[in-house]
């Protein structure tokens, strides 16, 4: 993805090595995208998550694109990316970790999708749907629409 910091291990030395001063952007997508496991990062460093944006993975894309060796824009151009619900997340667990971490900041619905292929307010509606029902059952007070 060309990001400095994507794998879970390049976030574990991140974390370990800055002060509790710094804080981690969590992007779901890009972290199972690079190899790791939302759930088990947000259970480590759920104190020190700032901020989340919440994108789903279509897993089938994904495999076929790493296969492939195919750059990051044609992968988001395949459709690697989606709204929370629309994909192999489990935002369910990922969410619960933050809650128990004590995370009470954003949820931010994310895609990078193509807006050609797949239609923004349609999917918008869809993962605001899919991650508030996720994390009202994780415990978070959603604010009013």
């Amino acid at each position: 993805m060309g990001t400095v910091v994507q794998t879970e291990a390049e976030i574990d030395r991140l974390m370990a090595e800055t002060s509790g001063d710094v804080g981690l952007l969590l992007d779901t997508g890009h972290l199972v995208f690079a190899g790791g496991d939302p759930v088990a990062v947000a259970r480590r460093h759920a104190r020190r998550i700032v901020h989340v944006h919440c994108k789903d993975v279509r897993r089938d894309v994904m495999t076929d694109v790493l296969a492939g060796d195919r750059s990051f824009l044609n992968a988001v151009l395949d459709g690697v990316f989606t709204v929370p619900g629309d994909g192999s997340i489990d935002f369910p667990a990922t969410l619960t970790e933050l809650r128990r971490g004590g995370y009470t900041g954003w949820l931010v619905v994310e895609a990078e999708q193509d807006p050609a292929k797949a239609h923004p307010l349609t999917f918008a509606r869809l993962g605001y749907a899919k991650l508030g029902a996720a994390a009202s059952a994780a415990g978070f007070t959603l604010a009013p629409r």
